[in-house]
């Protein structure tokens, strides 16, 4: 039986519990702190900035994978001399700590993605946003920022003073498009690779509200650039477990780049019931160096709704009294305003209709006024 560490307690964590049962694999993870929504399966409890910590935890596992991308690369890098394998690698995860670094990498790919550039003092502004096309722009914090935080649609330098006062903000073009997709995809280390069908993604205030697989009015050529884009990025940078791209699709169909995550991502969540191996299951024989399993969908059609801010005490049994097909995942954590805190998924023939079936429970969960 391998087993897999995960640092990082959070809702990935815990979704990946009943995956490592199924694949018989023994599941241990480095959580932030008691009671986090993963603890059934922590066996470690401390500070992931920590590098003793981290070596330690590793010594325990046969490979290392992560809940979420903010462990630096330097303590990384001193666990992985331990002799622990990490997944994906410490230079890969480079790209998802630093928006810079990952526009760096992507333009040396030759992979389409937004006009950017970097400012870092009065000089430099009026190159920056002249490369990028004026305003208004997108301004991002290189460092720190998900689900809309740290991102800011710009019509003057002002509005971004206190982020040029910390350092360089990473400027781009705010891009015209039709829609956002998401391509996800797995690959183990002999370079097994296998791609979802990609899923539209759609955003409220900077966040992704609903995800409907696979994306409507998709051509075979489109699909086939989706997952030719994707592979490339995954062979460049050698990915070990799934790849989420996030992408902008312009008026001609085309694709640029918006943002990477090398891990289970939100947007793949509606596989855990449409497709014949989720992603947390993907994702684990892909660390694992085990072979992947189909990604081939079980229904027609699937959305995931996202549950923000909390949920009603006793809605359950309501929402699945109106909507017995829906499947509600629960992450465990209190709630707050804007946070996550668990997704519904609904299948079925009809994505429009599986959609409204999926907001109708979600009415009757999330806490009313």
């Amino acid at each position: 039986m391998k087993t897999v560490g995960v640092i990082g307690g959070g809702q990935l964590a815990r979704m990946m519990i009943p995956a490592a049962i199924n694949l018989g694999i023994n599941l241990k993870v480095f959580a932030e702190a008691e009671g986090s929504p993963a603890a059934l399966a922590t066996t470690h409890v401390g500070n992931y900035l920590n590098t003793h910590e981290v070596k330690d935890f590793a010594r325990d596992v046969d490979v290392i994978t992560f809940d979420h991308e903010h462990v630096p690369t330097r303590v990384l890098e001193e666990a992985q001399k331990s002799g622990t394998p990490i997944a994906p690698s410490p230079e890969a995860l480079t790209l998802t700590h630093n928006k810079i670094v990952m526009r760096q990498s992507l333009a040396k790919m030759g992979v389409p993605q937004p006009l950017w550039g970097v400012v870092e003092d009065v000089d430099s502004r009026k190159e920056v946003i002249s490369r990028v096309g004026g305003f208004p722009c997108v301004a991002k914090k290189p460092v720190g920022g998900y689900d809309g935080k740290g991102v800011r649609i710009i019509n003057s330098w002002g509005e971004i003073e206190d982020w040029l006062a910390e350092g360089g903000v990473l400027v781009e073009e705010k891009v015209p498009f039709t829609r956002e997709l998401a391509l996800l995809s797995a690959r183990r280390q002999g370079g097994e690779w296998v791609p979802w069908l990609p899923v539209e993604t759609r955003q409220v205030a900077g966040v992704c509200s609903e995800v409907i697989a696979p994306a409507p009015r998709m051509s075979e050529g489109m699909v086939q650039e989706a997952g030719e884009l994707s592979q490339k990025i995954s062979v460049a940078l050698e990915i070990e477990g799934v790849l989420a791209v996030e992408v902008f699709q312009l008026d001609d169909d085309s694709l640029v780049v918006n943002e990477l995550a090398m891990r289970p991502h939100n947007s793949g969540h509606v596989f855990t019931e449409l497709s014949v191996t989720s992603q947390f299951e993907q994702h684990l024989r892909a660390v694992a160096d085990l072979p992947l399993g189909s990604a081939a969908f079980t229904s027609p059609a699937g959305v995931m709704v996202n549950l923000l801010g909390g949920i009603e005490s006793g809605a359950r049994d309501r929402a699945w009294e109106a909507v017995p097909e829906a499947k509600i995942h629960d992450y465990g954590k209190a709630p707050r305003p804007g946070r996550k805190v668990g997704h519904i998924v609904v299948v079925g023939s009809d994505a429009e209709q599986a959609l409204a079936k999926a907001d109708h429970a979600r009415s009757l969960l999330t806490p009313r006024g």
